[in-house]
């Protein structure tokens, strides 16, 4: 029984959202070559769980939404609290999000073609970029005073989930309306 339960737990760690257990009996049946019950993947999991009760574990098996999932115990929310909330910081603001777009777009770029194209100063964006490792130095330019030159990295790449630059929607991608006034189309 000690097997069935890592193959639950490996299934239900995985899962971004709570599993059914006829899911999970399916899908062990299909692994193991053998009919496993509903009833011995239910035992799996209250056996889990009282293990998982002592004190030296921080989370459980909870069944929610119609399956089951890892959570943590409600005796850790104050420090998943402080953790959600630092990782909010995290998140990239309006001109880093601007200035990263045009550094994905048009790289290799120094600092003054993304400039000429925001027309406003990108200084700090870049130095969170840099921070946050989403880009890169990629060398100097030929050009007169050999500017620095950036491009993203593979952290910008998971980032944004996708695998190659080409990846990256183009402008053709995006659907744009015209405007029209009275049945009359400006253009």
């Amino acid at each position: 029984m000690e097997f069935l339960q890592n193959y639950i737990q490996a299934i239900i760690f995985c899962a971004s959202a709570p599993v059914a257990i006829e899911e999970l009996q399916k899908c062990l049946s299909e692994t193991l070559q053998q009919e496993i019950s509903i009833s011995d993947v239910l035992e799996s999991i209250e056996a889990m769980n009282q293990r998982f009760a002592e004190a030296s574990f921080a989370f459980q098996i909870y069944a929610i939404g119609g399956g089951y999932q890892f959570l943590t115990k409600p005796d850790y929310q104050e420090v998943i609290g402080a953790f959600l909330k630092q990782k909010s910081k995290r998140k990239l603001s309006m001109s880093a999000l601007e200035t990263l777009a045009i550094i994905a777009y048009k790289q290799p770029i120094s600092k003054s073609g993304i400039e000429q194209i925001r027309g406003v100063s990108c200084d700090y964006a870049i130095q969170k970029l840099l921070e946050k490792e989403l880009i890169q130095i990629k060398g100097k330019a030929d050009t007169i005073g050999r500017p620095i030159i950036y491009g993203t990295t593979q952290k910008f790449m998971e980032y944004f989930g996708i695998n190659h630059l080409k990846d990256l929607p183009q402008l053709k991608d995006f659907v744009s309306e015209e405007n029209i006034i009275g049945g009359i189309s400006e253009n």
